[in-house]
């Protein structure tokens, strides 16, 4: 099969000729119907992430139809259309066995602890309880946009930060993660405000719901501009970007007793942020942070999108050839473009 492959992090990442894959027993092969681009990836790639062996073919965000079942599998056949969250829970730890696959001490996430979805197939295991299926009225680059970005940021809003209509909710960086979570807030009713460095990023938060928006490069204090734009502070706000600056402003712009929740990963030279543990204390605020989503929880995500209350697809900015999305993953630290891309072609 084509895949994308690098062997060293940092290096280019190459397109090659890799053998298929084989269904695990517990597992099954897809063929990569999309994939999308993620900044996780970029991390992957960088070497963040400790769990990664090289050589390695990322990618974590997709949709396919199942090819190949392996011999343990009970509830999935081939031709089936699926998703999956990018975690997937051994279903035997006590994390799995209370509900929360998201962090499992087993977990297998394509792209991470395995090879992933940059290439034509993919083998996936503990598929019986972590494969999603696809809506037929759900096409494949749509679902693909769920798998990391939407619905970690649904989880986060939804059962993390428990959004209820009417708060303030603040997203800090309009990356995929960041619109992903402004689209959602807004469905849930919530009075947004949206935070970011670039003026196109902003304008498509406000297509996409949100209330206010704030340039961080022209204010002094986003901080305390959160606090005026709403009145006293956010009741919830969401670091959707993953730096020291916003993980502290996320913070510092709650108002008492609001809600952080931590989206971005801090990795590398961002992993200890400084944390204004002042105002928690003093404002007894609550921080959460959120890893994911359990695949028994797609159900409320997807029937929000059914009955149009989320529409993912507005998120979708790109739909890029192999080639071109390990090109734009090369440059993903500098954060180009608006919206997810995906991969739909190899």
């Amino acid at each position: 099969m084509k895949a994308a492959i690098f062997t060293e992090f940092g290096a280019p990442i190459a397109i090659t000729s890799v053998p298929d894959p084989a269904p695990p027993d517990d597992g099954v092969v897809l063929r990569v119907d999309a994939t999308g681009i993620c900044r996780s990836d970029w991390h992957g790639w960088k070497g963040h992430d400790p769990d990664i062996r090289l050589p390695h073919v990322p990618g974590h965000e997709l949709a396919g139809t199942i090819v190949e079942v392996g011999n343990n599998i009970h509830n999935w056949k081939r031709g089936d259309r699926v998703t999956m969250p990018f975690v997937a829970g051994c279903g035997h730890c006590d994390s799995c066995l209370t509900g929360n696959q998201q962090v499992c001490d087993h977990q297998f996430q394509p792209g991470f602890t395995h090879w992933g979805s940059f290439a034509e197939y993919v083998a996936i295991h503990y598929a019986d309880m972590n494969l999603v299926r696809l809506p037929d009225t759900m096409d494949s680059v749509s679902a693909a946009s769920l798998g990391c970005r939407f619905a970690t940021a649904f989880r986060a809003l939804e059962a993390q930060a428990k959004v209820r209509a009417g708060e303030w909710v603040a997203i800090h960086g309009c990356g995929g993660v960041g619109l992903s979570a402004i689209m959602i807030a807004s469905s849930m009713g919530a009075r947004v405000i949206a935070v970011d460095i670039q003026a196109e990023k902003l304008e498509m938060a406000r297509q996409l719901g949100a209330d206010i928006t704030i340039n961080a490069r022209e204010v002094p204090d986003v901080a305390a501009a959160i606090r005026d734009a709403s009145g006293g502070g956010a009741n919830v706000s969401m670091d959707a970007l993953g730096s020291r600056h916003t993980c502290f402003n996320s913070i510092a712009c709650l108002a008492k007793r609001g809600r952080h929740v931590q989206v971005g990963l801090m990795l590398a030279d961002q992993a200890h942020p400084e944390v204004p543990m002042d105002l928690v204390v003093a404002r007894e605020l609550e921080i959460y942070g959120s890893h994911g989503i359990q695949a028994h929880r797609y159900g409320v995500l997807l029937g929000m999108v059914a009955a149009g209350k989320l529409r993912p697809e507005r998120l979708i900015t790109g739909r890029l050839s192999l080639a071109d999305g390990i090109e734009f993953l090369q440059k993903m630290d500098q954060f180009p473009g608006t919206g997810i891309k995906v991969i739909t072609s190899f």
